[in-house]
């Protein structure tokens, strides 16, 4: 028996590959976009379509009760798409903020509707400086200056709320930086690479094997450690999505 599943972000770089992964493991998902003309896009891939802005708490709220959900999804970012200095430093604050107040908005929301649990996206990169590779276990930067202090923020706000938000069970995957379909990188980054298609598998994986807590997913790399993912939840970095599935994006 599938659960219902609450996407935000289903149009996003990771929930485009993700809702056709929950839809054929028998999950009823319904998924947000800010944008109409997404929509039947997103019913195409087997979501039913929400236009909702997370910054919208009300709307959210009532869009989140509707839909009933067992399991919120947060794949919500706020990415550049430029090399524009001036770009990235507002995309680094969007980010931030989505991550603090969007997250805020979503977990009231999640609670309101009495969703059981609650998958977060963070990132694997915002460790404190020490011993590498860093396990999750490890402290994050949070005495970083300048723009990776507002990444650490957003991070740090993010992941409290999803771990400390009861009853919500919550889960937070920090995954490495992406490369693939939509990411702007056909080629994995130096640094802690992932595959967009692994890291949407990862969501699923911990769907379907309930887990709790702060999981790394990354390729095999010398910054951060994914033991816990591979023997927790047979994930591996080498997952990727069927061609049929890739068709047309």
């Amino acid at each position: 028996m599938g659960y219902r599943i609450f996407l935000a972000g289903a149009s996003g770089v990771i929930g485009r590959r993700l809702t056709p992964l929950l839809r054929d493991a028998g999950h009823h998902v319904t998924g947000t976009t800010r944008s109409a003309e997404k929509a039947a896009a997103l019913r195409a891939l087997g979501a039913e379509p929400v236009v909702v802005d997370v910054f919208d708490a009300e709307r959210l709220s009532r869009e989140v009760a509707s839909a009933k959900p067992d399991i919120v999804i947060h794949q919500l970012t706020d990415l550049p798409k430029g090399p524009d200095g001036a770009f990235l430093q507002g995309a680094l604050e969007g980010n931030a903020r989505v991550r603090d107040e969007g997250t805020r908005n979503l977990v009231r929301a999640a609670l309101a509707a009495g969703a059981q649990r609650l998958i977060a996206q963070s990132i694997a990169w915002m460790y404190a400086p020490g011993p590498e590779p860093h396990a999750e276990e490890d402290p994050l930067d949070v005495d970083a200056r300048g723009d990776r202090s507002i990444s650490v923020r957003g991070v740090v706000a993010l992941e409290t709320l999803a771990l400390n938000s009861p009853p919500l069970s919550g889960t937070v995957l920090r995954y490495g930086h992406l490369y693939g379909p939509g990411t702007g990188s056909s080629g994995p980054p130096q640094s802690a690479p992932l595959h967009v298609d692994a890291a949407a598998y990862a969501a699923l994986l911990v769907v379907e094997r309930p887990a709790t807590g702060v999981y790394n997913f990354a390729e095999p790399n010398g910054y951060v450690a994914t033991g816990k993912a591979r023997t927790q939840l047979a994930w591996s970095s080498d997952l990727r999505l069927p061609a049929s599935f890739r068709a047309g994006q």
